[in-house]
């Protein structure tokens, strides 16, 4: 779904362990500034029910009709908010079953690298992912970006449940998706901006 008028700015939702400060937030922030498109790249707790929460707050100071992106566990959340508001989305390897995904790391301990938050996975985490995952979305509202070679998540996995959405295969992309920055004019294009063609890139 292409917003019927320009999307009035974007929110970005990271992936499990990532942040505000990734090169993916970034490369959003950057393209959101050359367009002058307001932006939120919030750094999301651990806990899939705050981090909705936290998203969601942002919305109010986006506009009356933003787009989002999400990538990874940051797609899986982007999906609830534009369920929730009727928002148009742009998925980048989005986990589908993400409470499947955190299952084998129950009791695992780790530390986010752009916040230093220590943080054990409990099944807590589980029980929040189940109770959020949608049995189905509107397909229309997405666009979806999908490395072929992911090494994390099946990129079939997303490509039977968003079946019919507007879909982008890189081929032999992985989990990481370096290649973002090529793809940035579509993203923007969904939510009804013109980004040229290379004007934002990735930092070396």
């Amino acid at each position: 779904m292409r917003s019927p008028m320009p999307a009035s700015g974007v929110l970005y939702l990271h992936g499990f362990n990532s942040g505000s400060a990734s090169p993916k937030a970034a490369l959003m922030r950057a393209a959101c500034e050359r367009l002058s498109l307001p932006y939120a790249t919030p750094q999301l707790p651990h806990r899939p029910d705050q981090a909705l929460a936290v998203a969601e707050a942002c919305l109010e100071a986006l506009g009356t009709a933003p787009m989002v992106v999400g990538s990874s566990m940051g797609g899986f959340l982007a999906t609830l908010v534009a369920e929730r508001h009727d928002l148009p989305a742009a998925l980048i390897n989005p986990a589908v079953t993400p409470a499947r995904l955190v299952t084998s790391w129950v009791g695992e301990t780790f530390v986010n690298p752009y916040s230093g938050e220590r943080f054990r996975i409990e099944e807590s985490h589980r029980w929040a992912l189940e109770a959020l995952t949608p049995e189905r979305v509107e397909p229309r509202r997405y666009l979806l970006l999908l490395g072929t070679a992911d090494e994390t998540l099946d990129p079939r996995d997303a490509w039977a449940f968003y079946r019919g959405a507007a879909s982008i295969l890189h081929p032999g992309g992985d989990h990481g998706f370096a290649a973002l920055a090529d793809y940035l004019p579509a993203i923007l294009a969904h939510g009804g901006h013109a980004l040229p063609v290379g004007a934002v890139a990735m930092q070396r």
